[in-house]
């Protein structure tokens, strides 16, 4: 059978962090002899190279190229590229993983494209991840049509003719950007990019040792003359025009711009701060012309006409002023609707502490900017706009996994209020007021949530401001009596809101990833339930549409017996009401403690919880709920 895709690890001292990559690549869903890893060992010193070759001699589809130390990734993908027999080459770093079904997933995409580059979905761990462009699945995608530009790191699927036919090959030697230039040349002469949103391909992870390549501090002069070989890619293969400032636009904001920000800037040495602005001018006065920067949002235009007018002081002021800036939210409402747990939240941006506004002018809005008029006009004159499009401004929300750092976005809808704030005349906060229903069963792309604990966050972009926060410590009184969990999906499992601790953020827990069930059912007392003869009645902290099968279990409090039987979650009032006809004629005569068994999807069967209260039952069947603590403990063997 032919190998369909080939997959290329360029390896260099990842010691422990390689196993992980070691192990996804041994649990791909492609069978074994259609598909090859190359792992280039590119001069390790430590034990690699001997964990590498016993790799390759326990599986024939594990191979290991050694050779001596280049320096950086280029020479050893290069290796790899001129080694793999596959159809498609897909590249992946040494301390980094894939999903079990990546390469087949992204393998077939690519094939029913007819794709020359297949961009598989991200996630970051400690990373960031282009993620507006998995928002959807694009099979068709390029530079004009999506925001392929946003995502330049080389961890895709290539058509490996497609590289020979163009003679595609990465950079050589201890440099910057290689993957820059690589990917951009890929985008600009394939026939057609795909891009697979709906399934969780690579984990870019960033170690914790952070001695990533891509993590160590960079020589400004060198990273900025390759910077420009970028640049001349984009030059080469583009005509002067919208498309080319589009591009080019992406690193004047990423690698330079952005670098210029806030608390990015601040946390940089002051002469090392002040290297890399000399040498982040040199390009913007070089090669960015009026039309670049005019497409960046304002606060990013502000930033490139300080930049331009070599102001550098004034670009320190804005960046102490904009580390104040952080997204505030308050959650509304809680409540689960037809399947989907329904989150309200308000949000907005606060800068040191208080409210950011917003001025009036000429019936405009404008940005309230730390600046004198000087400074002002310097903006102006560069070509900069203060308007503030706050009109354009969206929330977001999202949910992330906490242990892979898989997120998704989820459906929101939400106004935008403009509230008169104290101040100038004119002045204004922004309010974003939105609702968003997060359905378990599809939040996930269209697929359902995995186990697992999901964090809940939310997203404000305005005026060129990116930033999220948790949500849930600051929430309105009725939220908390609102909490509740439900069942969901098919095979059934538990999904439960909780807070964390200690901040009291909201979370969901999927198919009991933790044992917050147990504390909502702690404050169940003897007088909550009742039993009336053989029927049992309790309330909990749950949602239920409809009558939901469970099971309950008794444990003889004494001999450790234990009896099932069948039981129903039906609705009652705000909660439900856990119901069961037990089997009198085989309990009378002792005393016994009560689980509650959900469906758990990941265990294949129930998941017992322990509730605080039991039953003592006399020689007649009579019985009286008691409090668990109150049951006789068990006897020890003799």
């Amino acid at each position: 059978m032919s190998v369909k895709v080939s997959v290329v690890i360029p390896v260099y001292n990842p010691g422990q962090y390689i196993e992980d990559c070691i192990a996804s690549l041994l649990r791909q869903s492609l069978p074994d002899d259609t598909y090859e890893a190359i792992f280039v060992n590119d001069g390790s010193t430590d034990g690699t190279p001997e964990r590498l070759d016993r790799l390759a001699a326990e599986h024939a589809h594990m191979h290991v190229i050694h050779q001596e130390p280049s320096g950086w990734s280029g020479k050893p993908r290069n290796v790899g590229i001129a080694a793999a027999r596959g159809e498609f080459v897909m590249f992946v770093d040494n301390d980094d993983w894939l999903g079990d079904e990546a390469l087949e997933r992204m393998y077939e995409y690519g094939v029913e494209n007819n794709a020359d580059v297949i961009v598989g979905k991200m996630a970051g761990k400690g990373r960031p991840v282009p993620l507006e462009l998995f928002r959807v699945n694009r099979p068709h995608a390029n530079v004009g049509n999506a925001p392929l530009i946003d995502s330049l790191t080389p961890h895709k699927m290539f058509r490996k003719e497609f590289l020979d036919r163009n003679d595609i090959r990465f950079k050589e030697g201890r440099r910057r950007l290689e993957d820059h230039v690589f990917v951009a040349e890929t985008y600009l002469l394939a026939s057609n990019v795909a891009v697979l949103s709906d399934y969780l391909c690579y984990y870019h992870v960033k170690r914790e040792d952070a001695s990533n390549a891509g993590f160590q501090r960079f020589d400004p002069v060198g990273y900025f003359k390759n910077l420009r070989e970028a640049l001349d890619v984009v030059e080469r293969n583009t005509e002067p025009g919208a498309l080319r400032d589009k591009l080019y636009r992406r690193w004047l904001r990423n690698e330079m711009v952005e670098r210029l920000r806030g608390r990015r800037l601040l946390a940089l040495p002051e002469d090392y701060r002040r290297e890399l602005y000399d040498e982040i001018r040199g390009v913007v006065v070089e090669r960015m012309g009026p039309g670049v920067a005019a497409g960046l949002q304002p606060t990013q235009q502000v930033v490139a006409a300080l930049v331009t007018a070599d102001r550098f002081a004034d670009l320190e002021e804005l960046a102490r002023w904009e580390a104040g800036i952080k997204p505030t939210g308050r959650l509304e409402t809680l409540a689960w609707e037809t399947g989907a747990l329904r989150i309200g939240f308000t949000a907005e941006y606060e800068v040191a502490g208080s409210p950011l506004t917003f001025l009036t002018e000429d019936g405009e809005a404008r940005l309230d900017l730390p600046f004198g008029e000087d400074t002002a006009a310097a903006v102006r004159e560069a070509g900069a706009s203060t308007r503030a499009p706050v009109d354009q401004a969206k929330v977001d929300l999202v949910v992330r996994e906490r242990s892979t750092a898989a997120e998704f976005y989820q459906p929101v809808e939400f106004t935008r209020e403009r509230v008169p704030a104290d101040g100038a005349d004119g002045a204004f906060r922004l309010v974003l007021r939105a609702e968003s229903a997060v359905d378990p069963g599809t939040a996930a792309n269209r697929a359902p949530l995995g186990p697992g604990i999901w964090d809940i966050h939310f997203r404000i972009s305005a005026c060129g401001w990116t930033k999220e926060a948790r949500l849930g410590a600051v929430r309105a009184d009725t939220v908390d009596a609102a909490r509740q969990g439900t069942l969901s999906g098919t095979p059934r499992r538990l999904v439960l809101p909780y807070w964390t601790e200690p901040y009291g953020n909201l979370s969901l827990d999927v198919d009991h990833a933790t044992s917050r069930f147990d504390r909502d059912v702690a404050g169940i007392a003897p007088a909550h339930v009742t039993y009336d003869d053989g029927s049992l009645s309790v309330p909990l902290r749950l949602h239920a549409a409809d009558p939901e099968d469970v099971a309950l279990r008794l444990t003889d409090a004494t001999s450790g017996a234990k009896a099932e039987s069948p039981a129903t979650l039906v609705p009652k009032g705000d909660g439900a009401l856990l119901s069961s006809e037990l089997p009198v004629e085989t309990l009378t005569g002792r005393a016994w403690h009560v689980e509650l068994g959900l469906p758990s999807a990941k265990r294949g069967g129930p998941r017992w919880t322990v509730l605080p209260v039991g039953l003592r039952f006399a020689d007649d069947g009579a019985a009286r709920v008691v409090a668990a603590t109150a049951l006789p403990k068990r006897k020890k063997p003799a």
